[in-house]
């Protein structure tokens, strides 16, 4: 190691488990993080620090200020900028003597394998199933280590999956859930100190993969309740079907279709784009239904919509009049739910639709415009 090197990281050096050939093996690794989100960005800074030679970061988001409490490599002026360019600057300027790569778009089955095959340690930062299932499978395919991470509300939960084991993610879940009943961290809510600890906990694991020192949370689950303090793990038991669900090669990985996996039949049939929207939003035969609860951010003012929350909507849906309606809430989950009962209800006798990706969507395509 150069001076420089040695005098960066003498903290981590001068630990005696760990020491210059610790440090050496840092320096000579690489880790992909998939989502600069509230996991992604305080691994990505751990990462950067401890002097991890080669960092990637797949992001196709732009931040928005409801990020700014729980995503902490984001300040306002990078507001409406991708996520994955953002923090590739930030950590740049952090530690400019590592290489950081930046994938400033959608993780697929198209572009995976070969992104994949340039690292050694993958860690997911998503909240999507769907690509959560992608990830593992290619992770099982390339022999990759795959730290993994999840949160919603005060808790948290830590794995390492294809190391020192076999267990993997379809050994803990083997077939994903509809993405629309499961709520993600946008529509659950998330106390923003929680990621960081998680997403902290995940460039621990990783470092501890690469320079070998300790034990790993390897074919464990671990949970972390942020307001009891109370932890727990459990090892996962393998799963006699898991590992036949994992595509066989790299022609049946691309052609797998992980979105339709997740995906609710009834989400084809409800969920209009942005495009349709914007053409729909402002005609007098339309009502536009706000389902989210009352004081959920963004606030909407720039086009008329009633306020019927999720919590009354069943009570309330009866009363709607108009014969089209577009339904919309803080992602598009809840907004789908809520078309799909107010269909039933109704039946054929009204339109009715939900904005798909929610208002968030809507309002970041409105900053890229104005950019």
């Amino acid at each position: 190691m150069t001076e420089k090197e040695n005098k960066r990281y003498a903290r981590q050096i001068s630990l005696p488990q760990f020491g210059k050939a610790g440090q050496e093996k840092l320096l000579s690794s690489s880790v992909l993080v998939i989502g600069a989100g509230g996991l992604g960005c305080p691994a990505l800074l751990y990462l950067a620090g401890a002097g991890i030679g080669k960092i990637g970061i797949i992001d196709q988001d732009n931040v928005s200020l409801s990020n700014l409490h729980r995503q902490i490599l984001y300040s306002v002026d990078h507001i409406g900028r991708n996520k994955a360019e953002s923090a590739g600057e930030v950590l740049s300027a952090l530690n400019p003597d590592i290489q950081i790569f930046v994938y400033p778009f959608a993780l697929t089955t198209e572009n995976a394998w070969d992104i994949f095959s340039e690292f050694d340690v993958i860690i997911d930062g998503t909240d999507h199933f769907s690509t959560r299932y992608m990830i593992n499978d290619l992770s099982v395919l390339l022999n990759k280590p795959l730290v993994f991470g999840a949160v919603s509300g005060f808790e948290g939960q830590l794995s390492v999956f294809n190391y020192g084991s076999t267990i993997h993610y379809r050994d803990l879940f083997p077939n994903p859930p509809q993405e629309e009943l499961i709520p993600n961290c946008e529509e659950a809510g998330v106390l923003g100190a929680v990621p960081g600890i998680i997403g902290t906990m995940q460039a621990l694991e990783a470092i501890k993969i690469i320079s070998g020192i300790g034990k790993t949370s390897s074919g464990q689950l671990f949970t972390y309740n942020g307001l009891t303090n109370e932890t727990y793990s459990f090892d996962i038991p393998k799963s006699e079907i898991a590992d036949s669900l994992i595509p066989k090669d790299r022609k049946s990985f691309e052609k797998r279709d992980y979105i339709l996996e997740c995906a609710d039949p009834a989400k084809a049939k409800f969920n209009v784009d942005l495009e349709f929207f914007d053409r729909w939003k402002d005609r007098d035969d339309v009502i536009i239904i706000d389902v989210r609860e009352f004081g959920e951010q963004p606030e909407v003012n720039e086009f008329n919509h009633a306020k019927i929350p999720m919590s009354v909507f069943r009570d309330e849906m009866k009363s709607i009049k108009e014969d089209n309606v577009i339904i919309f809430c803080q992602v598009g989950q809840r907004s789908l739910i809520a078309a799909r009962t107010l269909s039933s209800y109704f039946g054929d006798t009204k339109k009715v639709y939900s904005l798909s990706g929610g208002i968030v969507n809507w309002k970041n395509s409105r900053v890229y415009e104005r950019k």
